[in-house]
């Protein structure tokens, strides 16, 4: 199995390094193509996957094409490969707000694989949430191969498309959210006298272990809140002040704009 990326840039390295990781391919079987050759020569130094010349060439000799360009250039990425991509290719697009009708109508054609999915950073570090849909024209085996190799950098769960937008919002823009609330909480440690590197570990690791008591116990989140809010104690009044001041509100109000921003796109 060939693979190929079109476009070099954070979200495709992760997946490069997650799929190299997982020794689902070696990197011989990598091909990649960047518009900036910077990108390309560090794709090569640090992964040893194969530089391409064009998209074209990377489009012709992929079995599994990763789609890694922002979505402003999608248009004119599919338009140049349409000719040279063949029906068997598994596509997997990981271009946000750009739906499988889009990709399939600039292409030109109805044949094409097409695997639709939304990544996060923590791609990055292994750590990734993908929401994944598939086309029409994705056997179930073809499928399965998508998954194994998103799940080589994270979850990867299976979603209706109707629901990729709300992925972009819950998933994909989400860690800005999360670091955003890591750094007001470090900000408040070091108000209080704490030094900055410590608080940031402090504020880190407690949203880390966090979130893993969710996924692990299968509890509700009101649960494990309940949890930590002794009678009377410390931590029910830090809630009592974030409830006042609408921190759920805000989440959602700000989830909202950056779904309607995707639908957008």
């Amino acid at each position: 199995m060939k693979i190929g990326f079109i476009g070099l840039g954070n979200m495709a390295t992760a997946s490069i390094g997650g799929i190299l990781k997982k020794e689902m391919v070696q990197s011989k079987n990598i091909i990649g193509f960047d518009a900036l050759p910077s990108a390309i020569e560090k794709a090569k130094s640090g992964f040893n996957i194969t530089g391409a010349i064009d998209n074209k060439q990377v489009a012709r000799e992929a079995d599994v094409l990763f789609l890694a360009v922002k979505p402003i250039f999608l248009e004119d990425v599919l338009t140049e490969i349409k000719d040279v991509i063949s029906a068997d290719t598994i596509i997997i697009s990981i271009v946000a707000g750009k739906s499988i009708a889009f990709i399939e109508e600039k292409l030109q054609r109805n044949d094409c694989k097409i695997v639709r999915c939304m990544p996060n950073t923590p791609a990055l570090v292994l750590e990734g949430c993908t929401g994944v849909c598939a086309g029409k024209n994705v056997k179930e085996d073809e499928m399965d191969t998508a998954l194994s190799l998103l799940r080589c950098f994270g979850k990867a769960i299976v979603v209706p498309e109707r629901l990729m937008d709300v992925v972009v919002g819950v998933c994909g823009s989400a860690p800005a959210y999360v670091f955003l609330f890591i750094e007001a909480m470090a900000d408040e440690a070091v108000a209080e006298g704490m030094p900055r590197a410590q608080a940031y570990e402090f504020a880190a690791q407690t949203v880390l272990g966090s979130a893993k008591m969710v996924l692990e116990t299968g509890k509700h989140p009101g649960e494990l809140k309940d949890m930590v809010c002794s009678p009377g104690g410390t931590t029910i009044q830090a809630v009592k002040v974030l409830e006042e001041k609408g921190l759920r509100a805000a989440v959602m109000d700000a989830m909202e704009a950056c779904i309607d921003k995707s639908r957008q796109l």
